[in-house]
């Protein structure tokens, strides 16, 4: 059977407690963020996952992501991937949806798109990069990396348009795992936030 995928979301910055649109700005995780991604980081070094031994780990490069890794305690054995990296936003980077909405009224990013930034399937395409190479490794893997992004890759994981990702809520320091079943690509777990309730 072909290797599973482990998501992980980072945890919480100014931005998305906001609700901006947060691409390619480096911004650092807010205290709440950091404690998110030290209990997810205790949470994979328990039981049934003892730490992921064999896991292969890929962080975005941003910072927001590349912390939660260092923090869950993956950082000594992660890999800087621009594949990971969050939709470019363009001209809207920086703004929230009800912002955009007071300018184009019935605006919906996974329809919309964004001017200025990358299209939805230019996410889709880098998705696709990350999947082949899952599928093409030996071993499971585990990303650290963004809400949209992450939803694009289950998305296209389930062979689903790009687009899909909009029914797929992610929470920061979510913990997501795709996988099979019967043989078929699967959503094993999905927006899993328990090691948040202690």
């Amino acid at each position: 059977m072909a290797p599973r995928i482990l998501l992980a979301r980072h945890g919480q910055t100014e931005w998305s407690l906001l609700g901006k649109h947060t691409g390619r700005t480096d911004i650092p995780l807010l205290d709440e963020g950091r404690r998110g991604a030290k209990l997810l980081g205790e949470r994979l070094h328990r039981s049934p996952w003892s730490g992921l031994p064999d896991v292969e780990v890929r962080t975005s490069p941003l910072l927001r992501a590349s912390e939660t890794c260092a923090l869950a305690g993956f950082a000594d054995r992660a890999t800087e991937w621009d594949a990971l990296m969050e939709w470019d936003y363009g001209a809207y980077e920086g703004r929230t949806s009800t912002q955009i909405q007071a300018e184009r009224a019935d605006w919906v990013i996974w329809r919309d798109g964004v001017p200025e930034g990358e299209s939805l399937a230019q996410v889709g395409e880098r998705a696709d990069q990350v999947i082949a190479w899952a599928r093409d490794s030996d071993r499971d893997v585990l990303l650290f990396a963004h809400g949209h992004i992450l939803r694009v890759l289950a998305a296209r994981w389930l062979d689903l348009p790009p687009s899909f990702a909009a029914h797929l809520r992610l929470d920061p320091t979510a913990l997501s795992v795709l996988g099979w079943a019967y043989g078929d690509p699967a959503l094993d777990r999905w927006n899993d936030t328990s090691h948040m309730e202690r």
